[in-house]
Order: C-alpha cells, then sequence, then structure tokens
C-alpha cells in the first residue's frame, strides 16, 4: 500500500515539474455526537456507551495533464457508524486511485474504477457514501471508439471489499476475478434517435471460495443437493430510442446457472442455496406535451442475483444495481416505506402522469404496484398532488399517499406471515411565502394513518431561508397514536417526539450544516439500496467544499 502512495505522488510531482496542469479536488466530512436517549432506544451501543463522538471524510484529489487524469481519494473513518450503525468503525488509507491516459480513439484506465453497463442491472460499479457502498472495480479498463458512431468497451478485475474491518491500507478485494465487454451505438434514422447496446459479464469464483460453497451445498438436505460452477455469464441487450415527444429505454436481461441464496420468505428453497438461471426485463417510456406528460415503467425480475460469490449478503459484493420502479418520496413520512428492489422475485409497474392546466397549476397522479412472482403482494401506492403558483408571493401544494407495504419481506418487523401488510394514508400540505427576492417561509405539514408497525405519526416543518446562504429549519416527527405491541421502543401514549434543528450556510464551493436531531429506527434508502439503521439521538454536522 505505501509503495502505492509513494509511485502516485511521484506521478504527480514529475508532472508538476515538466508541464502545467489542472487540479481540483474536493472534501466531505461528516461529524457525530451521540448522545444516550433510551427512550427511542438510541441507546446500548459503543457509540453512546463509549465512543460519544464520530466522523466520516473523503478527500478527492484530480490532476489533469497531457491526456492524463491522476485521481487519488483518502478515506477516514474515526468511530464512524457507516459500516456498521450499531458500532464503531476506525479505519484511515487511500480509499480509491487510478490513472487514465485518453488519446485519439483509445481511453484505458488502471486502479479503483467506477463504470456501468446500460442502466446498471448487468454492471454497476458505484459509490454511495451515505450507505457506505463502494463497489469500486479493481483492475483496468479500454475504451475504443470504434466509428463516429460506434463505441466499444471492456474491464477486468475485482471488486474492492469494503466489509472487513481496518482493510482500507490492505486494499483488501473480493477474490472471485469480474470480466466484462459492451458495445454500444449512436444512431439518427430519419427523425428518430436510437442508442442500442450489448453487455456480458463473466465471474470466476476462486478455489477458496468454491471450496465454501461446496461445503454449504452438501450441508443440505439431498433433495436439494447440486455441483456448482465456477463461471457464471451474464448478457444484456439495450436500446433508448427518442422521437419527438416520445423516449422509450428497454432492456432485457439473462443469467446462467449458478449458486444463488434464496432469501424470499414465499419460496420453498428459502434460506438456502439453489442453482438457478435468472433474468430481467425493463421498460421506460415518457411522452410530454404541453399541459401533459406521462410515463410508464415495468421490470420483472427472477432470480437475478449478482453479486461476487454466493457467500456474500445484504450490501456485500454486489455488482450491479436494480433501479427502483416506484417513485420515491421525499416526505418525511412517506419515506419510512420506500420499497426497495428485489432480485429474486418481483413484478412491478408505475404509471404517471402530470396534467398542467395553465402556467401556475398542475396536478400529479401516480399508481403504482408490485408483487412477487408468485403473485404475493408487496407494494401499492396511490398518490394525487396539486401545485398551485397563482399568487405572487405564495405557493400552495397539497395531495394524499395511500399506501400498501409489505413490512414483513422488505422490513422484517411482522413475526405474523398471515398479515404482512402494513397499510397507511397520508395527507400533506406545504405553503412557501416568498417575503422578498431572496427570502421565504416554507410550511410543511403531513399526518400518516397506520395501525401496523409504530402506528400514526404527524410531522411539521418550518423552514427560513434566506438566498443563496442560509437556510434554517426546526421540526417534529410525532408518534401521535403509538402501536403497542412494538416492543423496540419505550411504549407511552402519546408516542415519542423525534425534534430536529436544521441550519446550513454556504458560500461559494463551501456549504456548512449543523443538526440536533432524534431519528426513529427505520429503513433508509438512497437510489435503489436499501439498509436499517438504528434510531439516532445527537448532533450532525456536515463540511462539503471544492477547489
Amino acid at each position: 500500500m505505501k509503495k502505492q502512495v509513494i509511485f502516485f505522488l511521484l506521478i504527480l510531482i514529475s508532472g508538476r515539474l515538466h508541464a502545467q496542469g489542472t487540479f481540483s479536488g474536493d472534501l466531505m466530512m461528516n461529524l457525530n455526537f451521540f448522545h444516550k436517549d433510551t427512550n427511542i432506544k438510541a441507546s446500548d451501543n459503543p457509540l453512546y456507551d463509549n465512543a460519544l463522538s464520530g466522523s466520516d471524510g473523503w478527500l478527492t484529489m484530480r490532476y489533469a495533464i497531457n491526456g492524463f487524469t491522476f485521481f487519488a481519494r483518502a478515506d477516514a473513518f474515526n468511530n464512524s457508524n457507516l459500516k456498521n450503525p450499531l458500532a464503531d468503525n476506525t479505519d484511515f488509507g487511500l480509499g480509491a486511485w487510478s490513472i487514465t491516459k485518453e488519446m485519439e480513439d483509445l481511453t484505458i484506465s488502471v486502479g479503483t474504477i467506477y463504470d456501468q453497463i446500460g442502466s446498471g442491472i448487468l454492471f454497476r460499479a458505484y459509490e454511495d457514501r451515505g450507505l457506505l457502498i463502494d463497489n469500486a472495480l479493481v483492475g483496468i479498463s479500454l475504451k475504443y471508439k470504434l466509428t463516429d458512431n460506434i463505441s466499444l468497451k471492456g474491464f477486468t478485475g475485482q471488486q474492492k471489499n469494503n466489509n472487513k474491518k481496518n482493510d482500507l491500507v490492505n486494499n483488501v478485494r473480493y477474490a472471485p476475478v469480474i470480466k466484462g465487454f459492451n458495445a454500444e451505438g449512436d444512431f439518427n434514422i430519419g427523425n428518430v434517435h436510437v442508442a442500442p447496446g450489448v453487455g456480458v459479464l463473466n465471474r470466476t469464483l476462486d478455489g477458496e471460495t468454491m471450496n465454501f460453497v461446496a461445503a454449504t451445498i452438501n450441508g443440505q438436505d439431498t433433495n436439494s443437493r447440486f455441483s456448482p460452477r465456477y463461471n457464471m455469464y451474464a448478457f444484456s441487450a439495450y436500446n433508448y430510442l427518442t422521437y419527438k415527444n416520445l423516449s422509450w429505454y428497454v432492456e432485457g436481461l439473462y443469467k446462467t446457472h449458478e449458486a444463488i441464496v434464496i432469501s424470499n420468505l414465499y419460496d420453498p428453497m428459502n434460506g438456502k442455496l439453489a442453482d438457478r438461471a435468472g433474468n430481467v426485463q425493463y421498460t421506460s417510456i415518457n411522452y410530454g406535451k404541453k399541459g401533459i406528460a406521462l410515463s410508464l415503467t415495468g421490470k420483472r425480475t427472477q432470480d437475478f442475483v449478482m453479486r461476487t460469490s454466493p457467500n456474500e449478503t445484504l450490501l456485500a459484493g454486489m455488482l450491479n444495481w436494480q433501479p427502483i420502479v416506484a417513485v420515491l418520496r421525499p416526505l418525511r413520512l412517506m419515506s419510512r416505506y420506500t420499497p426497495a428492489s428485489q432480485d429474486l422475485s418481483e413484478m412491478a409497474g408505475t404509471a404517471n402522469m402530470v396534467i398542467s392546466p395553465n402556467d401556475v397549476t398542475s396536478f400529479t397522479l401516480t399508481y403504482t404496484a408490485i408483487n412477487t412472482l408468485e403473485n404475493q403482494r408487496l407494494y401499492r401506492e396511490a398518490y394525487l398532488e396539486g401545485i398551485y403558483q397563482g399568487f405572487d408571493k405564495w405557493v400552495f401544494e397539497g395531495g394524499v399517499q395511500y399506501m400498501e407495504y409489505n413490512i414483513l419481506l422488505y422490513q422484517s418487523r411482522s413475526s405474523s406471515i398471515a398479515t404482512p401488510i402494513q397499510y397507511g394514508l397520508t395527507p400533506f400540505a406545504e405553503v412557501t411565502y416568498k417575503i422578498n427576492d431572496k427570502k421565504s417561509l416554507r410550511m410543511e405539514a403531513q399526518y400518516m394513518l397506520a395501525e401496523r408497525d409504530y402506528g400514526s405519526w404527524a410531522f411539521a416543518l418550518l423552514e427560513y431561508n434566506i438566498a443563496p446562504k442560509w437556510s434554517l429549519s426546526v421540526s417534529d416527527m410525532f408518534n401521535i397514536v403509538p402501536n403497542e405491541g412494538v416492543d423496540n421502543i419505550n411504549y407511552k401514549n402519546p408516542g415519542n417526539h423525534y425534534y430536529s434543528f436544521f441550519t446550513a450556510y454556504t458560500k461559494g464551493p463551501h456549504r456548512f450544516t449543523l443538526a440536533y436531531v432524534k431519528q426513529v429506527d427505520g429503513i433508509n434508502c438512497t437510489g435503489g439500496v436499501c439498509r436499517y439503521e438504528p434510531a439516532f439521538s445527537g448532533v450532525k454536522a456536515m463540511i462539503n467544499t471544492s477547489f
């Protein structure tokens, strides 16, 4: 690791000595101060008992000169709760680095590579700091422009492993080898624009991983045993078409037989390894003209598990990214029940329509339905929202959401498979008052009527903005009619308050935030990837800057 850092610095120094390039970078820092609150179960772990504070930091640097781009990112975790929300983690090292050379038609990259094929369902090497996902490919990538309309891409390497404590300094990677190829086109046929593509991915298991897989299979009952394979192949074909006001994306994928872990409550092989092939069909159609916009999205997924090996679960070793078909709702109460994409069994569809009868009024209507392939109900949403901006200083927004959410599958909160659905009815309203060109006041209110999980909630927020520098807000999320059956909080009626006081200051490329937060435990979703987070009580600060 030290040799890598020294070699990288020597390259940067030698470039600076011989020519003048472009240097840029950015810094992101999170600071947490943990204050114990036994009422909401923000307690009884090392963060609240011992650490009391923690931080996460990423410093990125880029230097471009003579067709070369040198990239390095230092990662620092000190009593961080990102890797495990219930434990503290301390780590430091070179989290990512790469050297890229761009020539006339050929681009070569070596090191830590972030890229994807198509929509990312086949392969996506990406980073999500909020969930501490860093699925980078550590290896080499070549991109070649065959013609003005056709480009080719190939890569090989291993996936970075973030899941072992103190592994950054050793640059630990998952042992299986990943290889991929992608060809894309870009054509105009009259008034129609098409951008087709194909992708191929191969993952080869190492001997140690294969031995573990074989031992697991041999430990299963005789009827469920099979011979595992070293190699998995996956294929994708996709096309993006635009014609006037219409756009259409379609993608089909197939994965060959391999050993996968079945974590589907409605599958008889649940909890075991099974030898299965996988497939996905995904499409999205959008149409818009003055006064109306319509979008339709659909996805069918069957046993399309893409990981470095079947030994990895949850967020570990993910090779791809499955898009969420449902519309992600930023409103606080609705976001608690965001449906995560399912890679084993899912049939999902969403229809979304925006109607604007005039320049100051718009309505949004959404319907989403998600089932398993076994026709078990997972999620339903009916959503209506209206916005009126007909007054000089006022903007009014309001609506309602009806939701059905399989809390057993998505959050494992229910002990009864017979009644796994959480029903929720959430009316909401928002009013913005523009005091002048720089100052505004925004008020937000939500109420969720629900019986299961924690019960019913009320949420209110008041936000004051002074553009472009200041933003201040205060909010409360109140468990107004709690569910007495929930045992992971101290029950009282009425329930707990979850206050938040927030301030942000922005100056040029610098942004500073400071907040006092009480947060209920639940699912946090970012970009289609979800994980459980425990309750939080304390102070959060963040620094973002670029140079």
